[in-house]
């Protein structure tokens, strides 16, 4: 995976609002999740999820790599020692960010929470936005996005969707030391703001305002 010093990408990135920050190329872009050994082993060897991985409750994929490491503490958290980096279609994400239900009912969306309870009851995904983090932990006014997968779309991710599977704990754990100010020798995926090619995957995301 290609890296980047986080001190010159940074700079590239939007400071505030609702971003979807992903290392992504022309036909492909990466989420994380973070496992204990068993479903990351499995995972590598069939280049797609093993048994070791439950599809029976909801699984959240996150595009941005520093909220997966404030999730997983730099792969330090107990079952999160391991960091995989999944390589997976633009068409199948922005389908399921087309999906994708809040997972909070927002007052402000015009709609009704009859209507919303609905809709949580009847998609396959949760959408997320949380405050992102920087390296250290330190929350940052840009928001960061996660994905809830359940069903049909997480037996559709875990068994048929992913291009590519690469397990980058090393680099989690070669750079864990280096995430502490002032950033100068920290190195990252290389990340920029990526925006859906399916308008209603970028109306469902809230990134059309």
């Amino acid at each position: 995976m290609d890296t980047e010093p986080y001190v010159d990408q940074v700079r590239h990135w939007p400071q505030r609002g609702r971003v979807v920050l992903a290392h992504h190329d022309a036909t492909a872009i990466v989420v994380y999740q973070a496992f204990r050994p068993q479903i990351a082993d499995e995972a590598v060897r069939l280049g797609r999820f093993g048994p070791s991985f439950s599809r029976s409750r909801m699984s959240w994929i996150k595009p941005n790599f520093l909220w997966m490491m404030f999730r997983c503490g730099w792969a330090s958290k107990v079952d999160q020692e391991r960091v995989l980096a999944l390589w997976l279609p633009h068409s199948f994400f922005d389908r399921v960010a087309a999906a994708a239900v809040p997972s909070t009912f927002d007052p402000s969306s015009g709609g009704t929470k009859d209507d919303w309870s609905r809709a949580v009851a009847a998609s396959d995904v949760r959408l997320q936005w949380d405050p992102d983090h920087g390296p250290s932990g330190a929350p940052q006014a840009r928001k960061a996005v996660q994905l809830g997968l359940r069903g049909a779309m997480l037996a559709e991710y875990a068994d048929r969707a992913i291009l590519r599977v690469e397990d980058v704990t090393t680099m989690v754990l070669a750079q864990r030391e280096h995430a502490k100010a002032p950033f100068t020798q920290l190195l990252t995926p290389r990340e920029r703001a990526y925006t859906p090619h399916d308008p209603a995957a970028v109306a469902a995301l809230g990134l059309a305002d």
